[in-house]
């Protein structure tokens, strides 16, 4: 017999009692009392999963969990929030019990790291969506937003690129370290923090680096040169696309630049506050690397160390593109 909405939620999402001081009133009643602290602003985001869509339906439950709360968690490192509460919108095709068990963990699992508590949401059945609304604080006026970038500031990127990418395209034959990149994304919320003292602009790569660059430019009217050999590659991409007889020789260079699901920040640094940036973020064990900088002539210029100049696959991923696109 399948379990009701109402015993989904009280078996696998509603905890004992609040865990943070600030929810008043969470899952129970027909709505959340939470209480904002005086002297900080609330940021606020969502992002919806679609089976088949935004991860292949053999992806784990687990992994949807933990994917479902991380992506909203990169929104707010992006701009530069403290993670607080949040808010699921499940819908399911079935009630199935063990499922719903490796979901919840991971989900909390997360949530728990961070500090986050899940505070509301709704469960419905229908084909496999998950919705995610996930609040951060931060101090007044501090927040991190994408324009601000001014010709001459340096381009920063945190970790590595391309590897949830290359796990897309590798399927099963994936590296296992490509593949926790690609389920299991950790959000960059301590560097999130940190930025707000230095970067001039912000934004998480979830659609692609060129695609997330871009968006970043176009609020200051402004363009960039990218450095496509220093791009930031893991050893399992590296070793991976070297590798003699490799299907896509080019995706050593195109992926970094436009596969999705990266969630690494991409941010931009007045040059002197750079030094003191790239001491904090490393007395933090957060690698960072810089791949280009800020110009006065809009667009985005892809060049090679040696002053060649790179010729990239436009955007990256987008929910209403051309048939075909991801």
């Amino acid at each position: 017999m399948s379990a009701t909405e109402f015993e989904i939620i009280r078996r696998y999402f509603k905890r004992q009692q609040p865990r943070r001081d600030d929810v008043i009133a969470g899952i129970g009643d027909d709505a959340a009392v939470l209480q904002v602290p005086s002297g900080s602003d609330l940021v606020v985001c969502m992002d919806t999963l679609v089976a088949a869509v935004h991860f292949p339906e053999s992806t784990p439950a687990a992994a949807i969990g933990h994917k479902s709360l991380a992506v909203n968690l990169s929104d707010l490192a992006a701009m530069g929030a403290i993670p607080v509460w949040a808010t699921l919108s499940l819908t399911l095709p079935d009630s199935d019990p063990a499922w719903l068990e490796d979901f919840s963990q991971a989900f909390f699992r997360l949530a728990d790291r961070y500090g986050v508590e899940l505070v509301g949401g709704d469960t419905t059945r229908g084909p496999l969506s998950v919705t995610v609304q996930a609040h951060g604080f931060v101090p007044a006026g501090s927040a991190l937003w994408r324009h601000g970038a001014r010709p001459g500031d340096l381009i920063y990127v945190t970790g590595t690129l391309g590897d949830a990418g290359l796990a897309l395209q590798l399927g099963d034959q994936a590296h296992p370290a490509l593949r926790q990149r690609l389920d299991y994304p950790e959000p960059r919320i301590t560097a999130g923090q940190l930025l707000r003292e230095y970067a001039s602009a912000a934004i998480d790569i979830s659609d692609g680096l060129l695609a997330d660059l871009g968006h970043l430019l176009e609020t200051d009217d402004a363009g960039a040169v990218v450095n496509v050999d220093v791009l930031p590659r893991s050893a399992a991409f590296t070793t991976t696309t070297q590798q003699p007889g490799f299907m896509q020789p080019d995706l050593f260079y195109a992926l970094p630049l436009s596969a999705g699901d990266d969630y690494e920040l991409c941010f931009t640094v007045p040059p002197q506050s750079c030094e003191a940036m790239e001491l904090a973020l490393s007395n933090q064990a957060i690698d960072c690397t810089a791949i280009g900088v800020i110009e006065q002539q809009p667009g985005i210029r892809c060049r090679k160390a040696n002053g060649d100049e790179y010729q990239a696959a436009t955007g990256g991923y987008q929910h209403f593109g051309d048939e075909g696109s991801g």
